[in-house]
C-alpha cells in the first residue's frame, strides 16, 4: 500500500526500523524527532522521498505548529520514548513531569495535530512498553505511563472512529539500543521460544497492525511470552 506516513521517534531503534520498511514499500515517509538536523540526516540516509520534521513530543504546545504543513498521511507511528529510572524514594518530580508530558499529553496532542491530516482509511500505532505489566525498580513513572498508553488506545479507538488505533508495548529488544550488547542469558532461558524479540520483529507487527483492517483498539506484547514465565 502506498502513500504518506509518519514516525515520530524514527531517528533511531524501533522507529527507525518502521520508517526503512515503510520506505521500502513504497510510503512517503517523514522522519519526525526533536533534532530536526538528525531527523533531517536520517531521512536523506533512508532516500526514497523521505523527509525530515523538528517536533518535540515534551512541548506539547508546539505540537501543532510544528505539525502545521505534514501533508495527507495514510499512517502514523509515534515511538518517541525517554528511558527514566525514577523510584518513589528516590523520587524526581521534574523527569516524571517530562515522561508524562511527552508519553500522554504529547502523543494525544500530536494524534489531535493530525487528524486533518489523516486519510479515509487511515490508521495510527502508538507505543507503551512492558513495563506496564512488569515492573521493575525505578520503574514508577514508565510503568505508569505504559499502562495508560494501553488506556488511551482504547479511548481514541472510540473517538476517531473509522480510524484505527492500536498499540504496541515491546518486552526486552534484544538487538535495540537499550540491550544490545548487555548480558541477556537469564531473560533469555526464561523466555519459552529462548529468543528475545528483534526490532525487526516489532517494525513487522507494526506494519501489520497500521495494514490490516479487522485490527483495531489491540494492546499488543511483543515478548516471546515471557510474561507467561
Amino acid at each position: 500500500m502506498t502513500g504518506s506516513a509518519i514516525v515520530i521517534g524514527g531517528t533511531q531503534g524501533i522507529g527507525l526500523q518502521i520508517a526503512s520498511r515503510m520506505s521500502m514499500r513504497g510510503e512517503q515517509v517523514i522522519i519526525a524527532g526533536r533534532d530536526g538536523q538528525r531527523c533531517a540526516d536520517v531521512a536523506r540516509e533512508l532516500g526514497r522521498g523521505a523527509s525530515g520534521l523538528a517536533v518535540d513530543l515534551a512541548r506539547p504546545r508546539e505540537i501543532a505548529s510544528a505539525l502545521e504543513r505534514v501533508p495527507t498521511v495514510r499512517h502514523v507511528v509515534i515511538s518517541a520514548i525517554q528511558r527514566d529510572a525514577n523510584s518513589v524514594r528516590d523520587y524526581d518530580v521534574d523527569r516524571a513531569l517530562n515522561l508524562v508530558t511527552l508519553k500522554l499529553v504529547g502523543y494525544t496532542q500530536a494524534v489531535h495535530a493530525l487528524l486533518p491530516k489523516l486519510a479515509p482509511g487511515a490508521s495510527i500505532v502508538l507505543f507503551g512498553g512492558l513495563a506496564k505489566e512488569r515492573p521493575y525498580p525505578g520503574s514508577t513513572t514508565v510503568t505508569t505511563v505504559n499502562g495508560a498508553v494501553a488506556t488511551l488506545v482504547h479511548t481514541l479507538a472510540v473517538e476517531l472512529a473509522p480510524v484505527r488505533v492500536n498499540a504496541i508495548h515491546p518486552g526486552i529488544i534484544g538487538d535495540s539500543p537499550a540491550w544490545s550488547g548487555k548480558n541477556l542469558d537469564a531473560v533469555i532461558s526464561r523466555t519459552p521460544t529462548k529468543r528475545l524479540a528483534t526490532m525487526g520483529d516489532v517494525a513487522d507487527a507494526a506494519l501489520f497492525l497500521l495494514d490490516n483492517q479487522s485490527i483495531n483498539g489491540v494492546n499488543l506484547n511483543i515478548d516471546n511470552g515471557w510474561l507467561l514465565t
